[in-house]
Parts: structure tokens; C-alpha cells; sequence
């Protein structure tokens, strides 16, 4: 006999089969991954290919063997394959590094002396922290439309009241890791150009569900996380143009990113290019896994996953909509455009305590907390308290989140879970 555990659920979206290899993804069987915002599983294309390439494992940039002159140049075609799949332009600089917070670090670490940076308030801590003192943070926007014109205002002022010379840079998300809600990054983008300033994207919530192009999106710098991208072997990188980067001092002082050392101590002459900032040994397994992932993408139909995703999150949003206790946090309207990615609260429950028995008893992963995004998710928890009336809703919230490899009846699991607790 069949029990139906959420009565009021709507007629569900079906949903496309998932993709299958080189895009299918690595797992446990009977683990229901639903954390994929944090990490992504696997894709088969980036374990093939780092299989392949581990018998012949040696130095990069170092060696004149075969095994060496092998892998500098499977470490420098992935540059070029992943440069090429995010739009660089030929005079760009694809960086490599441990991931985004490490590529906007970099960055931070490049900007002209006196550079003012203008983000928003809804940002990821990667895309908080970095910047120097000084920099403007604008409230969260109700509306895409508003943080259009919140940053067109605050640049108008910003240029009429400091230096009109001196460099200022807007950095913006793609898409949040709270809430999943797309940003107008074009809009922002023209916005910051009009104003004489540059913009960096973080791609890493947008990249793996959406194409990102650099030059399409006006972007004068964009950074991106493998582990986002089902690459998962830390590795990063940042593209973009190439003044600051060459000017600015080594991110990595070290091997590799000199091109004279003499005897003195400060006898030094930095490497132009990429290399300037990705001293040492770099990781190589991990930028052929993330350049295998970026070329499967590439080949594959893009409208067709993203219109599988939109399913199998329409799917999960209307199952949660659906059960009373639970609450859906936005920052933007119910229907703003958004990847697959739902934070909610359940009303009269712990989030800790309602990720470890889905965990424990339903082999299910979300995440819960505050996502390293503070600001954000404290804010739209109180949000989230005003507009419902409620008061049973805890300090912290759950996230889950989907991609490649996620199917209708995983969503089904977790909503099943859930209606458990009310």
C-alpha cells in the first residue's frame, strides 16, 4: 500500500533522464548527494582524464624528459581549453589557483594602489573579505532591477566625490550560494564601464549550471572553483585582463614565476603572464580534470541539461512550497529566474539537527548553516520570519542543491524526509 506524504503537493515537472558519460558523476550508491554548492560529485570526463594522465605524472615547466615535456604540455592546453570555454580573449591571463577565494585573494592582491571596490552586501565571504579598506559595500537589492540601479547611483556619486583617476573595481556573483537567484551581471557590467570602473564575476554558483562567457558578459575579470565545476581536486582559476595582473607584485614568490634571480637579495625580475603569479609546483591533475570537465560541457547540448535542471528544481520548489512547516528563503521575487539551489528553514526544527537526521536516517546530504555568506542568510532568515508571522524559525538554515546527476527521485526522497518532521 502506497502512503502519499505530502498531500497537497502539486502535479510535478517530469524530468529528462540524467546525462550520461563523459557528464555522468561519481557517487556512493544509496547516498543521496543534495550538496552540490559546496562541492560537486565527480564527472566521469575529469576522472578519465586524470587516470590518463597519471602514468605519466612528473614536473611541470621543469624538466626536459618526455614525462616532463608531457605533462607541461597537458598543463598548458588546459589553460587553453579552459580559457577558451569562459571567453578569454587572446591578450587575457588564465590564472591557475586552489579555487575562487584563492583567485579573488589574487586579485585583491593585484588592484592599483588606491583602487576603491564596490560589492553588495549579498555576497559570498570570498567575495567580501579580500578586498581592501575602503571598499563599498551596497545594501541588498529587492529586485535585480535595483541592484542595477543601486550601483549606477553609488558609482555617480562614488566618481563626483573621490578622485575621478583612481581605479575602482564592482565585484559582483553570478548567481548566489544562498538562495540560487541569478544577478543581472550584463546590466551591472555596462553599469561599471559607463562609470569607468572594471567588474569581476564570481562564476563559481553560476558556471556550473549556466554558460559564462567573459567577453559576452562584459566582464573584465572572472573567477570560477573546480570543485563547483565536478572537478573536484582543487583547483581554480582567474581570467581576465592582463594590466593589473602584470604590474602587481607575485600572489606566490617562488619558482616559477621569475625570470632573472641574481645574487643580490632583491636582484629579481618577475615573469610576466600567468606565470608571474602561479609560483611553485602547480596542480597539475587538477587543471586537466577542470579542462576535461570545461571540454564535455563544451561538446554537450547546454539547453537541454539547464532545461533537466529547471525541472528537477521546479520539482523541488513546488515539494517544499508544499509543506507548511518549511520555509523557502529569498532575496528577489518568488519567480526570479535561479540555478538549482533552495535554502529553507523548518519551522520548530534545529537545521544541524534536521541535516543529521537526514543524514543518519534517510542517507541524505544537505548542507545547513550560514553558508559563508553571514550577512545574506541572517538577513533573509529575518526576512523569512516577517513575512511568514512565524517565530518557531531557528538561527541557521538547510541548502540543497543540484546539478549533474541529480534525479526526480532523489528530489522525491528529500521532500518525503521533510514531510516526516511536520
Amino acid at each position: 500500500m502506497s502512503v502519499t506524504l505530502v498531500p497537497s503537493l502539486p502535479t510535478l515537472p517530469a524530468v529528462a533522464p540524467a546525462p550520461s558519460a563523459p557528464l555522468d558523476v561519481l557517487g556512493v550508491p544509496g547516498e543521496i548527494n543534495l550538496d552540490y554548492a559546496a562541492t560537486a560529485p565527480c564527472a566521469r570526463a575529469a576522472a578519465d582524464a586524470v587516470t590518463e594522465l597519471l602514468p605519466w605524472y612528473a614536473s611541470v615547466h621543469r624538466g626536459a624528459g618526455a614525462l616532463s615535456r608531457r605533462c607541461t604540455l597537458a598543463y598548458e592546453r588546459a589553460r587553453q581549453t579552459v580559457g577558451d570555454f569562459f571567453g578569454a580573449r587572446a591578450d587575457d591571463h588564465v590564472i591557475f589557483t586552489r579555487n575562487t577565494t584563492d583567485a579573488l585573494n589574487l586579485l585583491a592582491r593585484a588592484l592599483p594602489a588606491g583602487t576603491t571596490v564596490v560589492t553588495f552586501a549579498g555576497e559570498h565571504h570570498a567575495n567580501l573579505l579580500p578586498w581592501p579598506r575602503g571598499s563599498v559595500r551596497l545594501p541588498v537589492p529587492a529586485d535585480p532591477a535595483g541592484a542595477v540601479r543601486a550601483l549606477a547611483a553609488a558609482l555617480t556619486e562614488l566618481r563626483r566625490d573621490s578622485n575621478p583617476a583612481l581605479p575602482v573595481l564592482v565585484a559582483v556573483t553570478g548567481a548566489s550560494n544562498v538562495t540560487g537567484e541569478l544577478w543581472p551581471v550584463a546590466e551591472l557590467a555596462r553599469v561599471a564601464h559607463r562609470h569607468g570602473a572594471r567588474i569581476v564575476l564570481d562564476a563559481a554558483q553560476l558556471a556550473p549550471h549556466a554558460p559564462v562567457d567573459r567577453h559576452t558578459l562584459g566582464v573584465d575579470y572572472l573567477a570560477v572553483s573546480g570543485h563547483k565545476l565536478y572537478a573536484p581536486f582543487g583547483a581554480g582559476v582567474l581570467i581576465g585582463r592582463a594590466d593589473w595582473l602584470d604590474a602587481a607584485a607575485p600572489y606566490l614568490a617562488g619558482g616559477g614565476a621569475t625570470s632573472h634571480v641574481g645574487s643580490a637579495t632583491h636582484d629579481v625580475t618577475w615573469a610576466n603572464g600567468p606565470a608571474r603569479h602561479e609560483g611553485g609546483t602547480p596542480n597539475l591533475l587538477g587543471a586537466v580534470a577542470l579542462a576535461a570537465v570545461c571540454a564535455a560541457l563544451a561538446d554537450a547540448d547546454r539547453v537541454a541539461l539547464a532545461a533537466r535542471e529547471q525541472a528537477l528544481l521546479a520539482r523541488l520548489r513546488a515539494g517544499l512550497a508544499a509543506l507548511p512547516h518549511v520555509v523557502e528563503l529569498r532575496t528577489f521575487g518568488p519567480d526570479t529566474p535561479r540555478v538549482g539551489i533552495v535554502s529553507f528553514v523548518v519551522a520548530g526544527w534545529d537545521s544541524a539537527a534536521v541535516a543529521a537526521r537526514l543524514a543518519t536516517e534517510h542517507r541524505i546530504g544537505v548542507r545547513d548553516g550560514l553558508f559563508c555568506a553571514h550577512p545574506l542568510a541572517r538577513r533573509l532568515l529575518g526576512e523569512a520570519a516577517g513575512r511568514t508571522g512565524r517565530r518557531d524559525l531557528p538561527p541557521t538554515a538547510l541548502r540543497a542543491s543540484i546539478g549533474l546527476g541529480t534525479t526526480a527521485a532523489q528530489v522525491d526522497r528529500l521532500l518525503a524526509a521533510l514531510a516526516e518532521l511536520g
